[in-house]
């Protein structure tokens, strides 16, 4: 009988949190690397190089790869000869590493859990509870494996009760364009197939936690029907060329995972969840002997890429800039951002919109300014803010007419494409939308030199701040005219790609 004490489980969690806010793994970061080297899209390529700039950032700085820290989500395998010592149970022990990790002072995490969710959906400050699945199985130690998971891949999972013979490759690359780039491009597909619902779905989660190793499939070649599923999908859903944060190229996905189980005659249930740019989780085993101990991965492992901008690039004072000069913007084009914008998300902008119905006065002008989609990581130290990367636009979509309408704001910046809703709005009010890429948010955060909250300061992460900025990089993803980048780009390398192929 082995004996698990309750702190070396609840500080294993902690720890193993910790690790994977700031590490990528080993094989993530290669794929990327092997993906980023091939590249032919300028746009994409610049995307992957700040993907991995920002992880080598991240690795040396102790500082979360993306500000959305994720919801935690802990598989457990409990030997059934383990006894944990301790007044807690299972549950509340992982929970309990999970508030400890979120609460860090050395690298506090973004607390992103709402509770009563259909209602006053409050922040729990520490971002319980987690996920957990636990199994109970042979052996005499308890295996862990812990994830967190970021809300804009979340999103974009899906499900599907198929016929018997529905093809499952066509439901897939039916489904995967719909997805968009809010799950934040190159990353993994996890596939789930058979069971109930809930069961290939979970299926799907699960997958996510096997390493990268599809070029290892490609040349031993497949062995099962699962298998012979991940090499054509892999094939099939890179033709697609969505490409890195949906801007078109090569890669759209750095592997595709399949799991399957047995399912009723009458049914064929298959889930998709996708991994994202800020891909985290990592494993340890308990044997009595103590906390799990992390391996630390060298530094040297990451690529010293550079980002170089180019003599094209335009300079942009945000303090100076009219809606005259946004006209000549071209998508694709990439601007450095300079002086002071706003920010706010979905919380913040239904409140706007709200007070603009009763006819209040907003917190702050937003005429002429530029406003960007982001929720910060509380900052340490000598940072005047956490890793501030974007967030999904498409959530704001349904906001925007009435903003660019009621308030006269010039431009927005986010991640992913605009739904056309948003476009119709841009078009007719002759603003902007720029794009930063998603999975940078350490890097981004080098760019703001200050930083204040100005409005709505009860929304903690989702408040009003007003940012300096310095050369932050974005491109322009929707002009003027309302033609979006996220159309142009993937139409272009979908057509560049399977012309190759005739």
């Amino acid at each position: 009988m082995t004996v698990i004490k309750q702190e070396d489980l609840i500080q294993s969690v902690a720890d193993a949190l910790q690790f994977i806010s700031y590490y990528h793994p080993k094989d993530f970061i290669d794929a990327v690397h092997a993906a980023y080297e091939r590249e032919e899209s300028k746009a994409a390529k610049d995307a992957m190089a700040q993907i991995l700039i920002n992880s080598r950032m991240c690795a040396m700085g102790h500082r979360p790869i993306c500000q959305d820290t994720g919801i935690v989500t802990v598989f457990l395998n409990i030997g059934m000869d383990v006894k944990f010592e301790g007044d807690m149970s299972v549950e509340d022990m992982c929970n309990e590493g999970v508030r400890r990790a979120y609460t860090h002072p050395d690298n506090v995490l973004r607390a992103s859990v709402l509770a009563d969710p259909d209602g006053k959906r409050a922040n729990t400050k520490d971002n319980t509870p987690a996920i957990i699945h636990m199994k109970l199985v042979p052996g005499n130690t308890v295996d862990v494996h812990v994830a967190a998971k970021g809300g804009g891949s979340e999103a974009k999972s899906k499900f599907a009760m198929l016929n018997p013979s529905d093809s499952i490759v066509d439901w897939v690359l039916e489904q995967v364009p719909k997805m968009g780039a809010g799950w934040c491009p190159p990353g993994m597909l996890g596939i789930g197939i058979g069971g109930t619902a809930e069961k290939a779905m979970l299926l799907a989660k699960e997958a996510l936690l096997e390493p990268i190793d599809i070029q290892e499939l490609q040349a031993r070649g497949a062995q099962n029907r699962a298998e012979e599923l991940r090499l054509e999908l892999f094939e099939k859903v890179n033709k697609l060329g969505i490409g890195a944060q949906g801007l078109g190229g090569l890669t759209t996905v750095l592997d595709v995972k399949v799991m399957d189980y047995p399912t009723h005659a009458a049914n064929k249930p298959v889930a998709i969840i996708p991994n994202c740019a800020a891909t985290r989780h990592t494993h340890f085993e308990l044997d009595g002997s103590g906390p799990a101990v992390m391996d630390v991965p060298n530094v040297e492992d990451w690529p010293e890429i550079t980002w170089e901008v180019g003599d094209s690039v335009r300079r942009v004072n945000l303090d100076t800039v009219t809606a005259e000069d946004v006209k000549d913007w071209k998508t694709g084009e990439t601007v450095l951002l300079s002086g002071k914008m706003l920010t706010g998300r979905d919380a913040a902008h239904k409140r706007m919109v709200d007070m603009i119905a009763k006819g209040e006065e907003l917190p702050v002008d937003l005429k002429g300014r530029f406003i960007y989609y982001v929720g910060p990581v509380d900052p340490v130290r000598e940072e005047v803010v956490g890793p501030a990367g974007p967030t999904t636009a498409t959530r704001m979509d349904k906001f925007t007419r009435t903003v660019l309408e009621k308030t006269g704001l010039l431009g927005m910046i986010g991640k992913s494409e605009r739904g056309q809703i948003a476009i119709d709005a841009i078009k007719d009010n002759e603003a902007v939308y720029l794009m930063a890429v998603g999975g940078a948010a350490y890097l981004v955060s080098q760019a703001i030199k200050a930083a204040k909250v100005v409005g709505f300061d009860d929304l903690g992460m989702e408040a009003i701040y007003e940012f300096e900025v310095k050369d932050m990089p974005v491109t322009v993803a929707v002009d003027t005219k309302g033609e979006s980048v996220h159309r142009t780009g993937p139409q272009e390398w979908f057509a560049r790609i399977n012309a190759t192929e005739v």
